[in-house]
């Protein structure tokens, strides 16, 4: 499956108006890290994902992102969370038209997760005490996957390039200094692998492969704030 750009570039724009959009009508909901929002989901889109799965205290900026992936490759986000979240999470979903996109689920997550096989993209809140259990519970689309551990916080650990019960499959995890930190971790073919690097030079890359690097360009993006009048210069990675 090729990457497709312009899904990840309509996405990257649909989350920043999503989260712009729902931050005006609730002045209470704030984005800590726009910019980490923005990169899942153009890289959920551009890797085509339709099954989505995210693991989350509640509706968050990283959910509208995800959802703005699912409305641009014509999957779905299940998004699992606590019971006494989810009348403010619905109202979220509705007030931001992704009411056809998103699935609200409550319960344990871990008995959850079981339903759901051949997830294409999966993001889990490490703020859950559970996470570390989560995390090896999903049972990822081994052909091409990723799995993103978000709020990985001081010496917390992801799957840090290891994924049980796969074998013969190219696995690579990175973490990057987004936030409070965020371990990606990339499941498939090299050549699809190679798709995605570090946003930073101080992500740090766990390989259990030895895979060749190749060269890649980028669209930039310009986005003006209607508020503000500011213009801000996005650049949203195409590759080889």
């Amino acid at each position: 499956m090729e990457w497709s750009a312009t899904s990840a570039t309509k996405a990257f724009l649909d989350t920043l108006k999503l989260c712009n959009d729902y931050k005006i009508r609730c002045d209470s909901w704030r984005t800590q890290e726009p910019e980490s929002n923005e990169f899942i989901s153009a890289l959920a889109a551009g890797m085509k994902s339709k099954l989505i799965v995210e693991v989350s205290p509640g509706v968050s900026p990283s959910t509208l992102a995800l959802a703005a992936a699912a409305r641009h490759t014509g999957g779905r986000l299940v998004c699992i969370l606590p019971e006494r979240v989810l009348a403010e999470s619905n109202k979220v979903i509705k007030d931001s038209g992704l009411k056809d996109i998103v699935e609200l689920k409550t319960g344990d997550p871990a008995e959850l997760l079981s339903h759901y096989g051949n997830i294409d993209f999966s993001l889990v809140d490490c703020k859950n005490d559970d996470y570390e259990r989560l995390l090896k519970l999903l049972d990822v689309n081994p052909e091409r996957s990723v799995v993103v551990a978000n709020n990985l916080v001081s010496e917390k650990r992801g799957l840090e390039g290891t994924v049980k019960g796969l074998e013969r499959v190219e696995v690579r995890s990175m973490k990057h200094p987004i936030g409070s930190g965020m371990e990606i971790t990339m499941i498939g073919k090299t050549n699809d692998i190679e798709k995605i690097r570090p946003s930073s030079p101080k992500a740090r890359r766990i390989d259990r492969v030895d895979i060749k690097r190749k060269t890649f360009k980028s669209n930039w993006v310009v986005k003006v704030d209607e508020e503000s009048g500011e213009e801000h210069v996005f650049r949203v990675p195409e590759y080889a």
